[in-house]
Formats: structure tokens, sequence, C-alpha cells
């Protein structure tokens, strides 16, 4: 997809997820302006950094007024440590939802007018953690469901001069993964739940935000774009006791049916 000639603004875009959407807009060539309180450790090629705290709405809103023009706003930053409810104070909670619901909100009223101008688009990294429970994160599930709602709620008031859509993120595998899922194996048990057999690559959502930013969304608007991998096997299913019968049988079945395909083929071709 062609977006040459178009500025995107990716908050937080120095690392992990977002440094993959800042590299699949440049590949797209879109001129790239990434903001985040500290400098990527690795220089991203083509793109532009500038230091904002994006908890910070006066600096929020001066970074906006400089920019000469924009075309999409990816509002990225966030994140957040396990952290059980009852194990931290009110206000860390808060902070959490200050950085991953308030921040967003404040940058795309920041953007508005540069986005209404150009008829263009704001994307929200939501995440699965908004859709379902989230025990450790709590706050941060939270904020990401709030997102996802405000989306939906600036795409009608915006409308027809800003189209707003939402990615909503599964299991990503970035350089911080070890944190969330443990080591080599605790990744590959963890992608073993997905159905598509591993965790996404931050390029996967980086070319699924590049998407609904470009023309070939033009008529997608207040919308949630899962980039799960199939999403989340359903933990009853290992644990009930019924059906087993039936999925061993079935196991052996196609074992057999493979076993007589392998035959077949060795006889049709001479072996043995």
């Amino acid at each position: 997809m062609d977006l040459g000639g178009r500025t995107v603004v990716v908050t937080g875009g120095t690392r992990g997820v977002g440094a993959g959407i800042t590299r699949a807009f440049t590949r797209a060539g879109a001129h790239v302006v990434v903001c985040a309180r500290r400098p990527p450790e690795v220089p991203l090629q083509e793109a532009d950094f500038v230091s904002v705290d994006l908890r910070d709405p006066t600096a929020v809103h001066a970074f906006f007024e400089a920019l000469p023009r924009l075309d999409v706003l990816v509002n990225n930053a966030g994140g957040a440590p396990y952290r059980p409810l009852a194990r931290s104070s009110p206000e860390r909670h808060a902070r959490v939802i200050e950085l991953n619901l308030t921040a967003p909100l404040t940058a795309s009223i920041a953007a508005y007018e540069h986005l209404k101008r150009a008829k263009g688009s704001v994307v929200m990294i939501g995440s699965v953690s908004g859709t379902r429970p989230s025990p450790g994160s709590a706050a941060y599930g939270a904020a990401k469901a709030g997102l996802e709602n405000l989306a939906r709620s600036m795409a009608v008031e915006w409308a027809p001069d800003i189209r707003v859509n939402t990615l909503v993120v599964g299991m990503v595998r970035t350089e911080l993964a070890h944190l969330h899922y443990g080591g080599e194996d605790g990744v590959a048990a963890v992608a073993r739940t997905v159905p598509l057999g591993r965790l996404a690559q931050p390029s996967d959502i980086g070319e699924a935000a590049v998407f609904l930013a470009s023309d070939a969304a033009a008529y997608i608007s207040g919308a949630s774009l899962l980039v799960h991998g199939g999403g989340e096997r359903p933990a009853f299913l290992d644990a009930a006791t019924a059906n087993k019968d039936h999925e061993n049988h079935k196991d052996h079945r196609d074992h057999r049916d493979h076993k007589d395909h392998k035959d077949q083929e060795d006889r049709e071709g001479g072996v043995g």
C-alpha cells in the first residue's frame, strides 16, 4: 500500500509493537514521526523522533501544534507491569489508566484539527485484555476496554471527516516477551495455545495498522479488527472430560488414514 506524501504520528513507537508499526508505515512511503518520553535504543531508519511525555497535556498539544500537517495518528503508547489489584496502590493503577486511555484521548483531541483538514484517520492499538478478564493487569484491561469504546464514539462524532478504528491485539513476540511469558520454553508453550501456532510479530500489527490507515479501508470506521491469531482456546475444553473418547478416536483414525495413504503412495511409486 502506498502512503507516500502522508504524515503519520506513532505514539510510543520506539520499540516492540510501536517499532513494528513505525517500520510498516515507513515501508509504505509515509513520513513517520515517533513521539515518546525516551529515544529509541536502536535508531529507527527514516523516522523522526520527538521527546514528548504523553501524560502531559500541555506538552502533547504543543507537539501537535508544531506539526505542519498530519494524516494519521496511531495511538500505540501504553502497557503495564504485572500488578494484582490488592498488591498496589490505587494511584499506581490510575497511572496505568492514564497512559492507556487518557493519553490517547488527549493526543486525539490535540490532533483533531490536523486530521480534519487532511480527512485523516486514527488507529487505536487495543488489546484482547480489554475483551476478557485480565488478572494481574486489571487496570490495563479496563483501560483497553475503554479505549475501544472511545474509538467507536469518536468514529461517530468525528465522521465524516475522520475515520477511527481499533486494532485489538493479541500476544506479540517482542524484545520484552520474556517478562510476560518466560524463556524460550515459556514462549513456545504460550504459542501453542494460539490457533495459528505462533505469537504475532510486531510487523503483523504494523501491516494491519497500515491497512486501516490506507484508502483500502476508506469505508471502515468505528471497527475493531482482531489481530490475535485466532484467539484463545477456551480453557474448559481441555479441563472437561466429555468427548475425550471421541477426540482420541478421531486422532487414531486420522493417524490410520495417514498411514493407509502413505502405504498407497509407496505401492504406486514402486517402493517395497
